[in-house]
């Protein structure tokens, strides 16, 4: 019993046995983003911009502290997901763009999906990404731009079945129009270098 008087809820994210100190429902609920999150990559990161914060190149410093690839591991800021402490993680992925709704409704559709299918998942990397994540065979890429997160979005699965196709077909076409607007637009870049072509 807490001080107040009402009882203390358990962290179900929770195993002191763990060497990570997650329980299996924190590791499939895990799972479930790490299945689910290319789908979700266009709700997370939702404007043109996102996508250079993503992809950015590294700085002096070597880091960008932003992931590139689907990956988790401990208290380690190179990773799509840090494990920082006992029966909690760190989704490093959405910016602030992310409409907060979307967003916290999207995790809880990957992590339900997780559970409900007790999706594995991987293997937890303990390297830094940017120096060292090209060496890891097979590891999942985020979408390079918004047009490819769209697709991701669009071809549906968890997020269309918990969340409902109407809601994410809106989302998708919303997006596709932003998408389409900003491609119909010519950057300083583009008028610097090609319009003496």
């Amino acid at each position: 019993m807490s001080r107040c008087g009402t009882a203390r809820a358990n962290n179900l994210f929770e195993d002191a046995d763990d060497e990570m100190g997650l329980s299996a429902l924190a590791y499939h609920f895990l799972g479930g983003i790490m299945h689910n999150v290319e789908e979700l990559s266009s709700i997370f990161n939702p404007t043109v911009n996102s996508y250079k914060r993503i992809n950015a190149p590294r700085t002096l410093s070597g880091a960008t502290w932003s992931p590139s690839s689907v990956s988790y591991g401990g208290n380690n800021r190179t990773h799509m997901v840090r494990i920082p402490d006992a029966g909690r993680f760190e989704l490093r992925l959405m910016d602030g763009a992310a409409n907060p709704y979307l967003l916290q409704a999207g995790i809880l559709a990957a992590g339900l999906d997780g559970i409900a299918h007790k999706r594995d998942p991987g293997k937890r990397l303990d390297i830094n990404m940017y120096t060292q994540g090209h060496t890891v065979q097979g590891l999942k890429k985020l979408p390079l731009n918004l047009l490819d997160a769209i697709r991701l979005t669009e071809k549906g699965g968890a997020l269309k079945e918990q969340l409902g196709a109407p809601l994410v077909d809106a989302y998708c076409k919303l997006k596709m129009d932003e998408w389409e607007d900003f491609t119909r637009s010519i950057s300083q870049w583009e008028r610097d270098h090609t319009l003496d072509c």
